[in-house]
């Protein structure tokens, strides 16, 4: 029988599986060139191709609503047949067995986006859940192995079908979700009922930091295998030695030494009988304190006096204490989500920041095209995820670093808003590379500093949802936050779009099978820097509200570190009245 300890660890390898397996591993860049030679359209409708998959996130709400009322592993199914489905189609398009126009391709590529995002609300939710004292570290440690998809996939293409590539990418991302989906469906199925079965205390939090630890340089040897490994060289049983077999064997061996461990010490110190001592009762009971985000709120609302700022102050000031959070964890509704200032000032940094890196992602072939390095986009978009991953990695490391602390009790601290300010950093300083340069070096540099700005905001975004705005409604207050990844994934498109078709009469005009490119630095010079003003209004939106949302995190770290002091204090006192 496996202990309800291990189960959890079990849903968490399952998570794992499903990030690697099912994440926006579809290799866009290099594939929308041949797109838009194969289906005969310009630019602008390339973009909307683009686009479509991140309009898709649109109904990522959708499965936040379903699981309120759903079993996760039905959500999880529907999602891998959403893919079968699109995924399925337009493979049979590029086979050429079936004709269907513009219109249907653009609703199938909507449909794969929105299936990606099924699969990451369920991956969230099972994380929060099974992991109630360290769930941040649990959803930044499973969204690091989300960044290997596009290595893990084309490991697996050149394996099976070496001379097909692009065919087999569509195939793959039918198929192999669904096969995932199975796979994960036993561990998800014996999880824990509810977080009362899961015993939370010191020494429980310390095997998971262990454990964690574990995974987390499981994470980081993965990563290093599939994207500096010679593809010659990359083996298909070593990953799935890295991706399968370890991640079931940690926790199993790590509490299996923590019992035999125990056994040795209780033949060592054989327990005489039980005790009822006064003082050995009080240190039981305040030996591990549980203070979560929301019983925060309950207890004791920070006082003005622990504010940065008042209220009644008037300018700035005024403006950053206006309707800011007051306490972290506070379950907020979608109706009262949308009122909140704190929410819009996210919302703005999320897509004035991490939605414009993605768009460069999506217009990177074309990017390459239009500068003359057409031969580096494979280079390209493998810097940008490795970049993302050790991104995803570094949002881990920081939680895991948070956790130890949480241990020693330290009075050490970081707002997660403050995280998102320093991802959102490396972004205007890539445009800025280059608008000044278009040698090879500025291109190779500005997609490393998007991929690890990028990976970084999305892994830590989804803790800061939960954080601010409660972790039980996260399922469809994230998927609120995302639905900027479509907007401005269709206006930051649109703008480059356009800015090129200007510029293709003026610049070394190209024409490839009958359709003209623009060639030449202008061709995306202006949007590089249109991207990059708007990304600096990314930045200061973030930092307004780490300046807004500092007051209740420090208000939370102190309470927390303020409980074991107390009690130590209660056990100083009974002994005393004892002597």
């Amino acid at each position: 029988m496996i202990s309800l300890e291990c189960r959890k660890w079990m849903v968490l390898v399952a998570v794992i599986w499903i990030q690697a397996f099912t994440g926006t591993n579809f290799d866009f860049p290099s594939y929308s060139t041949k797109m838009k030679f194969k289906l005969k359209i310009n630019q602008l409708h390339l973009n909307y191709l683009a686009m479509a998959s991140d309009v898709g996130k649109l109904s990522g709400w959708c499965s936040g609503v379903l699981l309120l009322y759903l079993p996760k592993w039905i959500v999880l199914f529907m999602a891998a047949f959403i893919g079968l489905f699109a995924y399925g189609l337009q493979w049979l398009i590029i086979q050429r067995a079936i004709s269907l126009p513009y219109f249907v391709v653009f609703f199938l590529c909507s449909s794969a986006g929105a299936s990606i995002t099924w699969f990451n609300t369920v991956c969230f939710l099972l994380c929060i859940e099974n992991f109630p004292e360290n769930w941040p570290l649990a959803v930044s440690l499973s969204v690091s192995f989300n960044g290997v998809s596009a290595a893990l996939y084309n490991i697996i293409v050149k394996k099976l079908s070496p001379n097909n590539k692009n065919t087999s990418y569509l195939i793959l991302n039918a198929v192999i979700p669904l096969i995932t989906a199975i796979a994960a469906l036993v561990p998800i199925l014996q999880q824990p009922g509810s977080q009362k079965e899961l015993q939370i205390d010191e020494n429980v939090n310390k095997d998971d930091a262990y454990i964690f630890v574990c995974m987390y340089i499981l994470a980081a040897f993965t990563g290093l295998y599939l994207y500096f490994v010679g593809p010659a060289s990359q083996n298909i049983f070593v990953v799935a030695l890295l991706l399968v077999v370890l991640p079931l064997l940690l926790p199993i061996t790590v509490y299996s030494l923590k019992r035999v461990y125990l056994a040795l010490q209780s033949k060592k110190h054989p327990v005489e009988g039980p005790s009822y001592n006064l003082v050995e009762t009080k240190h039981q009971q305040l030996e591990a304190p549980s203070y979560s985000l929301v019983e925060m709120k309950h207890e004791e609302e920070p006082s003005e006096e622990s504010s940065i700022f008042n209220d009644n102050l008037c300018g700035f000031h005024g403006i950053l204490a206006k309707d800011r959070l007051r306490v972290l964890g506070e379950e907020h509704t979608a109706t009262y989500l949308v009122t909140r200032c704190d929410f819009w000032l996210y919302y703005i940094a999320y897509f004035c920041g991490g939605t414009i890196g993605l768009v460069y992602n999506n217009n990177l072939g074309q990017i390459c095209q239009s500068l003359g390095y057409i031969s580096e986009t494979k280079a390209l978009v493998t810097i940008y995820s490795t970049c993302s991953f050790l991104g995803r990695l570094f949002s881990a490391a920081a939680d895991l670093v948070g956790c130890f602390y949480h241990q020693t009790r330290t009075n050490m601290y970081t707002a997660r808003t403050g995280r998102l300010t320093l991802a959102i950093v490396p972004i205007p300083i890539a445009f800025l590379v280059l608008v000044l340069s278009d040698s090879k070096i500025a291109l190779h540099t500005a997609t490393g500093l998007m991929g690890i700005s990028c990976g970084f905001l999305i892994s830590t975004a989804i803790s800061i949802t939960s954080e601010l705005f409660g972790s039980k409604s996260s399922g469809i207050n994230h998927n609120i936050l995302i639905t900027n990844i479509p907007l401005g994934s269709l206006l930051y498109g649109l703008l480059a779009a356009l800015i090129y078709d200007s510029n293709i009469d003026s610049s070394n005009e190209e024409v490839v099978d009958g359709s003209k490119v623009c060639i030449g630095r202008r061709c995306y010079n202006e949007t590089f820097g249109l991207w990059g003003c708007i990304s600096f209004v990314g930045f200061a939106s973030s930092f307004l509200l780490f300046l807004r949302t500092k007051a209740a995190y420090e208000e939370y770290y102190n309470r927390r570190n303020r409980i074991p002091e107390e009690g130590k204090i209660l056990l100083q006192d009974d002994d005393e009245c004892l002597i």
